[in-house]
């Protein structure tokens, strides 16, 4: 199995980084042909402007939609979130609308004002996640398919997944933090393999009864 890394900006060495920690071949994605064969995509932290000026250079806008809509797993961090979402607050276009959220940009202030935070997130056990937030999105609202995974203490959300797209307004791959990737490693394996998991996936965009 190898999850393929978009490494156009941003903090992609860390996530390539974390996969080869936890036993997943790690490929770098610049432009189309490297999506093949990948069973799995992570969009980085870094500037979600410049990711959205480099994904149409290098043609990868659709190529990405395409692997999100086979059911691969998707999983953005941090500008990666912004990336993903289908509204960002201030009007600004979507770059790939697959996860149903509102973002906002720099929830938290300037990069000074970066912090850290142990969160609980019931889905990967019972330690919690050690959380690094550099300039970081929040989420504002979710659509009725996106499951919170987790909140800072005053109840904002950091952390969602919708079906096969995963999101998170931190870094875990900059504290150490595995389980994330081993929770996409997981839904790659069952993306590749159905009898695996539960079966056929749902088209991401495709609307279900909340949960």
């Amino acid at each position: 199995m190898k999850i393929g890394v978009l490494a156009l900006q941003g903090a992609f060495r860390e996530h390539l980084d974390t996969l080869a920690a936890i036993g997943v071949e790690g490929v770098r994605v610049r432009e189309p042909a490297d999506l093949d064969g990948v069973s799995g995509l992570i969009l980085p932290g870094g500037e979600s402007t410049t990711m959205r000026q480099l994904i149409d250079r290098w043609g990868l806008r659709g190529p990405i939609l395409d692997l999100a809509r086979s059911g691969a797993p998707i999983f953005g961090t941090c500008a990666g979130m912004i990336v993903l979402a289908r509204e960002i607050s201030g009007g600004e276009e979507p770059i790939l609308p697959l996860l149903d959220v509102r973002v906002e940009r720099n929830a938290f202030g300037r990069q000074l004002d970066s912090f850290e935070a142990d969160l609980p997130v019931d889905v990967l056990g019972s330690t919690p996640v050690h959380a690094v937030f550099i300039r970081a999105p929040v989420i504002e609202d979710t659509g009725p398919d996106v499951d919170v995974l987790a909140r800072l203490d005053d109840g904002r959300i950091v952390a969602v997944r919708e079906r096969n797209v995963l999101a998170t307004s931190f870094h875990p791959e900059l504290a150490g933090e595995t389980r994330f990737h081993r929770l996409l490693a997981t839904m790659a394996s069952e993306h590749d393999d159905p009898g695996e998991g539960s079966g056929r996936r749902p088209h991401p965009t495709r609307r279900t009864q909340p949960r």
